[in-house]
C-alpha cells in the first residue's frame, strides 16, 4: 500500500466495471493520457495505484468531444488507433441552432433541475421568453443555454422568466458600419468574443458556455490574436 493509504480504494474506472463510462471531452487529452487510454482499452485491465498486478474491467466506452477528431489525428494530434477504437459507432450531435424545434423542450427540462437546485420549483418561460430563447444561435449550446436560464432563473420574481431577465435583451450593442462575418473563422472569433464579453472576461466561464474545453479556447485565443 502506498504512504498514508488506511484502505483499498477503487478508481473510477474500475467502478464502472459491468456499466458504462463516460469520458467527456476526450480531444483535450494529453499524448500521454491518450496512450494509458488505448493500452486499458486494448487489454481491458488496469493497475491500482499502489497496487501489485493489473485487475480486469468490463466497460461500455462512450466518449464524446466537440473537435474534428479525424483532422486531429490528420495533424499528429490525436492517435490514430485510439481513434479506430473508439469510432466504432460514430453519433453526430447537431447543433442547438441546426434543431431550433428541440431548444424550448430543452429549456424547459433544464429549468425543472435549475428550479430545485435553487428552491425555485415551477419555474416558467413567459412567451416572449420562449420566443427569444428559440432565436437565438446558442455557440455553446446546451451548456450556454443552461447558463442563461441559471441567471435568468435568479433573477426571476414569482417563477416567471421573461426576455428581459436574459444578459443579451435591453443591452444590444450599437450598430457599426463594420462587415458581418462570412467565414466560419469570423463567425467563431465574434462567438467566443461574445462569449468573454458575458462572462466579462472569465475565461473558464466563457469555456463552458461555448461547450469547449478551456485548452481548446486558449488555442482559439491564440489562433484569433485575442486578448
Amino acid at each position: 500500500m502506498f504512504t498514508g493509504a488506511q484502505a483499498r480504494r477503487r478508481g473510477r474506472i474500475e467502478l464502472a466495471d459491468g456499466g458504462t463510462f463516460f469520458l467527456d471531452e476526450v480531444g483535450e487529452l494529453k499524448p500521454e493520457q491518450q496512450a494509458k487510454l488505448l493500452r486499458v482499452l486494448q487489454e481491458r485491465r488496469i493497475e491500482r495505484l499502489g497496487g501489485a498486478g493489473s485487475v480486469p474491467v468490463d466497460v461500455r466506452w462512450v466518449a464524446a468531444t466537440n473537435r474534428d477528431l479525424q483532422a486531429q489525428v490528420a495533424a499528429g494530434q490525436f492517435r490514430s488507433d485510439l481513434y479506430h477504437r473508439l469510432a466504432v459507432f460514430p453519433i453526430q450531435l447537431p447543433p442547438l441552432r441546426e434543431r431550433r424545434t428541440d431548444i424550448l423542450p430543452i429549456a424547459e427540462a433544464l429549468l425543472l433541475r435549475i428550479g430545485g437546485e435553487l428552491g425555485k420549483p415551477g419555474l416558467r418561460l413567459t412567451p416572449d421568453a420562449a420566443e427569444w430563447i428559440t432565436a437565438q444561435q446558442w455557440p455553446g449550446n446546451v451548456r450556454e443555454l443552461a447558463n442563461a436560464l441559471e441567471r435568468a432563473a435568479i433573477l426571476a420574481e414569482n417563477g416567471l422568466i421573461d426576455a428581459s431577465l436574459f444578459p443579451s435583451v435591453g443591452a444590444r450593442p450599437a450598430a457599426t458600419s463594420a462587415p458581418a462575418a462570412t467565414t466560419l473563422d469570423q463567425l467563431e472569433r465574434q462567438a467566443i468574443q461574445e462569449a468573454l464579453r458575458r462572462s466579462n472576461g472569465h475565461r473558464k466561464q466563457a469555456a463552458e458556455q461555448l461547450g469547449i474545453g478551456l485548452r481548446t479556447l486558449y488555442d482559439k485565443l491564440k489562433q484569433y490574436g485575442i486578448s
